[in-house]
């Protein structure tokens, strides 16, 4: 498998974090910095691309060119490796505290002699980095806190980050053991958007599974009562459940829902251990099958009685690319590339939501730059019908809850979605001053990733849910599923009380780039969890059901002011 642009991405941008804490030239560790970006933005994957493509592209050159083909070949790059040799490894390990950034570890490990999250997190305890230049009682407290934060998701993965390794063992292992069952179960089955574990049920032997992987390198195997661990350096942890044949269909049916989901089911139903298959098993009880990503709770069980059904919304019920980012602002393509990249995969129409001017980082877009962008979308629209672009903006939300444009520029644009995205250090009643006022503004149509948080990054300031959705109930914003894998924000445990308040949810990638039009994948994946329909999916409609949404939602306007 070939090494992914975000891959070489990451050696780049750790080469200047290391330079920067060993204080070593400022103007270079800036430019691996800008390099790392640039990377990531490059419009195609750097393995497509022969030698002249690369070493043209902008923001790469020669030197820079060879660097990233010394990473392709090697896996590795040998200055990196020269720092990494020079740091103590705990050092590494502070680079992943949100809040402390290279020239602050710099002075705790020249100054402290910390080198460690332990030794650290000891000091702050001690009240002992509040004397130090750039640190204070504030910053000590907010250390402590991601500090606890990254213990607590220590361990874990993105389910976007390992389905496809784990459909890969899958395969492998099918292939080799061909007369033998495999399945994944548990967190991996169910969909949970972060996950331990990828977890394989097996009738095959500990020996046959053993004999994979003993001569990866660091990779440690043992084997407790009837499973069988699997911990590879760098890699998600496996863990193989070992049944014989004649159990297997009842332990896949016993590992993939959750405590809770099991308890109740048996409290009311029988598990045959023999049953032919998991289907058998809600047959036999008379209940449709409950698919393994609701297999969270145990309330899912009253809405399967009596043959009930929910009819989850699938990828393919995904009609439109709502919420994407051009290189108007910070985006990777042109706005003619991102609609006909969208017309070959099938979509109907795109939304386009580039920056608004308060972010300045982004390349927001003024007034002007607004006029001219639409300017451009009405050609592109003229150029691609029947295929639409709507004229959106991503507007900030300001400190105290407005948009980031008077009403007369808000209402040129077809969509306005909402989001925070600066200052994001609030306490509860500030995060909900601001989101509540941006909800009640008439302008906003939909409430972009409501948290804010990142996923094993970032925890996101602290909202009110229930108060959130009801406001949208009440002044018909629509909620969005950010379907980035690092946000999947709204979680998927509110859908269910959203739809129960009648609000629309949206799954929207948020994407950067025409590659990011795959996100809409984990949005539908996590937004299965919560129970969502297409019916109830802003982004599953139809262009002409679109059109007449926003019709409506201009009458809406008038109304609401």
């Amino acid at each position: 498998m070939s090494i992914t642009n975000y891959e070489i991405a990451d050696h780049f941008s750790l080469l200047s974090k290391l330079m920067d804490i060993h204080g070593e030239n400022s103007f270079k560790a800036k430019s691996y910095a800008i390099a790392a970006y640039n990377i990531e933005k490059l419009p195609q994957e750097i393995a497509s691309m022969d030698d002249a493509m690369l070493f043209s592209m902008k923001g790469i050159g020669d030197s820079l060119g060879h660097k990233i083909r010394e990473i392709e070949q090697t896996g590795r790059l040998s200055i990196l490796d020269s720092l990494v040799a020079e740091t103590p490894p705990g050092i590494l390990d502070l680079l992943n505290i949100k809040g402390l950034g290279p020239k602050k570890i710099a002075v705790i490990w020249k100054e402290m002699g910390i080198e460690s999250i332990g030794e650290l997190e000891y000091a702050c305890q001690e009240n002992r980095l509040v004397t130090l230049k750039g640190f204070g009682e504030k910053t000590q407290e907010s250390l402590l806190k991601s500090i606890a934060f990254m213990k607590q998701n220590m361990g874990f993965y993105l389910w976007a980050e390992v389905e496809e390794i784990a459909k890969q063992i899958i395969q492998q292992l099918q292939k080799v053991f061909p007369q033998q069952l495999f399945s994944l179960t548990g967190e991996i089955r169910r969909q949970c958007i972060t996950l331990e574990y990828i977890d394989v049920l097996t009738n095959a032997t500990a020996e046959q599974i053993e004999q994979q992987f003993t001569n990866i390198p660091d990779t440690i195997i043992e084997l407790k009562e009837g499973i069988l661990f699997v911990n590879t350096a760098q890699q998600p942890k496996l863990k193989f459940h070992l049944v014989d044949t004649a159990t297997f269909y009842a332990t896949l049916f016993l590992t993939t829902g959750s405590k809770d989901f099991i308890e109740a089911f048996t409290k009311q139903y029988t598990i045959d251990k023999n049953a032919t298959s998991e289907e058998a098993i809600f047959i036999g009880n008379q209940l449709e099958v409950i698919p393994p990503a609701l297999r969270e709770s145990g309330d899912i069980i009253e809405q399967y009685k009596n043959g009930a059904s929910i009819h989850l919304i699938q990828p393919y019920d995904i009609k439109g690319i709502i919420h994407s980012h051009s290189n108007w602002s910070d985006g990777a393509n042109t706005i003619e590339d991102m609609a006909k990249a969208a017309i070959a995969q099938g979509f109907e129409y795109l939304v386009m939501s580039d920056h608004s001017q308060s972010a300045f980082y982004a390349n927001g877009l003024s007034p002007e730059r607004i006029a001219a962008q639409h300017r451009e979308i009405d050609a592109l629209n003229s150029k691609l019908a029947p295929f639409r672009i709507f004229k959106s903006i991503e507007s900030d939300i300001l400190n105290d809850g407005s948009l980031d444009y008077n009403d007369e520029i808000l209402a040129t644009f077809d969509i306005v979605i909402a989001s925070v995205h600066s200052n994001l250090k609030m306490s509860q009643e500030k995060a909900m001053m601001r989101l509540l006022t941006a909800i009640q503004n008439p302008y906003t149509t939909i409430l972009g990733h409501p948290t804010g948080r990142l996923l094993l990054s970032r925890e996101g300031y602290p909202v009110d849910h229930k108060l959130i959705i009801d406001a949208c109930a009440e002044h018909n914003v629509v909620v969005e599923i950010n379907a980035h894998p690092r946000r999947l924000d709204i979680d998927w445990q509110w859908i269910q009380y959203a739809m129960k308040k009648g609000v629309l949810l949206s799954i929207d990638p948020d994407s950067h780039a025409v590659g990011g039009y795959h996100d809409v994948y984990y949005g539908v994946m996590a937004a299965q969890k919560g129970g969502l329909t297409a019916q109830q999916n802003l982004s599953s409609y139809t262009l002409k059901e679109m059109e007449a949404f926003l019709e409506g939602y201009k009458k809406k306007i008038a109304d609401r002011k």
